[in-house]
C-alpha cells in the first residue's frame, strides 16, 4: 500500500508562478520516492500541467461535475479530465461543501462520474467547530462517509483515498493533535471494515487534510492509521512540500 501525499494549491498562483513551483518541486522528488505525489493546480492549467509533468509527480483536479457531457454551462466534467491526463479528482472538499453548497448526494454524483470515468479520488470528509464541540464528530464523518461509499463494490474503493480534513483546525487558531488525527482515522477504518471487509478497509489509504505542515509532520505520519497528508499552504512552497514528503518517507 503506497502512501500518498497531495498538495491543493486552491485558487493560487498565476499560470508562469505555477509551472515554476511545479518544477520547483519535480526537482526535489526522486525516482525513488515511494509515495504517491500528487499536485492539484487550478483547472485552467491542468492540461497544460499534465503535459509537463515528469518523473513521480502526478496532476489532479480540485473538483469535477456530476454531471455528463451537455448544456451545463461551465461545468467540466470527469471524462474531460481523463482525456486530458489527469489522473486524479479531489470531491467533496469542506471548501466546496460550505462555500458552493455541495450536498452529500452531489458528492456521490461527482463520485461516482469519477470512478465511471477511470480516476482515482481524493475523497474529503471532516467536522466544523460547532461538531466537533458538541462531541458528534464520529457521527457526522460516518454520515458523510456512508452517503458517499453506500453501494460501492470492494474493489470500487481502491480508487478512493479518504481525506480527513478537522474543519475546526483550519484557520481557527485552534490544533489539531497528531492524537486527534489518529482517533479518527482508526475510527474511518473501522468503520470500513464494518462495511466492506477488513482486507478491504485495511487496505485503504486514509490521509489527514488539517494543517499538515512541516513542523508537524513528523508526529502526524508516525500515527498507524495516517497514510499520508491533503496539503493546503504548505504545498505553495516547494521546499515545505518537499520536506513534508521527506517526512513522510521517512516514517
Amino acid at each position: 500500500m503506497k502512501n500518498v501525499i497531495a498538495g491543493n494549491w486552491k485558487s493560487n498562483k498565476l499560470m508562469a508562478e505555477a509551472l515554476r513551483l511545479m518544477k520547483e518541486i519535480e526537482s526535489g522528488l526522486t525516482s525513488e520516492i515511494s509515495a504517491e505525489v500528487i499536485i492539484a493546480p487550478p483547472a485552467p492549467y491542468l492540461s497544460a500541467f499534465a503535459s509537463e509533468a515528469k518523473g513521480v509527480l502526478q496532476i489532479a483536479s480540485q473538483q469535477c461535475s456530476a454531471t455528463g457531457s451537455g448544456a451545463f454551462t461551465g461545468e467540466f466534467t470527469a471524462a474531460m479530465l481523463g482525456s486530458c491526463g489527469v489522473k486524479w479528482v479531489i470531491i467533496g472538499h469542506s471548501e466546496r461543501r460550505e462555500g458552493y453548497g455541495e450536498t452529500d448526494n452531489v458528492i456521490r454524483k461527482k463520485l461516482r462520474a469519477a470512478l465511471d470515468s477511470g480516476l482515482q479520488v481524493l475523497l474529503c470528509c471532516g467536522e466544523p467547530l460547532e461538531v466537533r464541540e458538541s462531541e458528534t464528530h464520529f457521527d457526522w464523518v460516518q454520515n458523510q462517509l456512508m452517503h458517499a461509499l453506500s453501494g460501492l463494490s470492494n474493489s470500487a474503493l481502491e480508487s478512493i483515498v479518504i481525506a480527513y480534513e478537522p474543519i475546526w483546525a483550519i484557520g481557527t487558531g485552534k490544533t489539531a493533535s497528531a492524537g486527534q488525527a489518529q482517533e479518527m482515522h482508526a475510527f474511518i477504518r473501522n468503520w470500513l471494515s464494518i462495511c466492506f471487509d477488513r482486507s478491504t478497509a485495511r487496505g485503504c489509504r486514509i490521509i489527514y487534510g488539517g494543517s499538515c505542515k512541516p513542523s508537524n509532520a513528523d508526529d502526524l505520519f508516525a500515527q498507524p492509521d495516517v497514510n499520508g497528508g491533503l496539503i493546503g499552504g504548505a504545498s505553495l512552497n516547494a521546499a515545505d512540500f518537499i520536506a513534508i514528503v521527506t517526512a513522510l518517507e521517512n516514517r
